[in-house]
């Protein structure tokens, strides 16, 4: 029996440890996001609302960012019409946004030079223990932690991405 309740105690410590290393999320309550607008010659990102730009952003990029994105592997982030199609609350690199990259005419550039147009590109924060440097994804858009929480509270699936040159 008493090993019983130290098992159980023991559980309950875990459980709890394991929802305070979760990040509390800040509440948005402003207006909707319709959009994330990305420059990457400037390293900035935009949510706008409607008309109105809500939040801007400095960002890295993929360790090698000009031009679109070709092939899995090139280090580049991709240009052009996206969607945000999922949200990870478990990322490697505290939260992350999925952004839908490939689409069709991605993969077929892709497959035109006998590679795979490779995926998971994300807007995401840091990996736990490492410093942020200029450039140093594999193709995503990354910003600090603390402004991927906001994000992550800001922006719903769906909402369009438009990455430019």
């Amino acid at each position: 029996m008493r090993n019983l309740i130290i098992g159980l105690l023991a559980a309950v410590m875990l459980a709890v440890g394991a929802l305070s290393a979760a990040p509390k999320l800040p509440v948005y309550e402003g207006p909707q996001i319709t959009a994330i607008v990305v420059h990457k010659a400037t390293r900035r990102m935009f949510l706008v609302a409607g008309e109105a730009i809500v939040r801007a952003y400095d960002i890295d990029l993929g360790f090698a960012p000009e031009g679109h994105k070709a092939f899995e592997g090139d280090g580049k982030t991709p240009e052009g019409a996206y969607r945000i199609f999922w949200k990870n609350e478990n990322s490697e690199y505290h939260l992350s946004l999925g952004i839908s990259y490939p689409n069709t005419r991605d993969r077929a550039a892709a497959a035109a030079l006998g590679k795979s147009p490779g995926g998971d590109i994300f807007i995401h924060g840091t990996p736990n223990g490492k410093l942020r440097a200029k450039d140093w994804t594999y193709g995503c858009i990354a910003v600090t932690n603390s402004e991927v929480e906001e994000i992550f509270a800001m922006v719903e699936t769906g909402t369009p991405i438009f990455i430019h040159p």
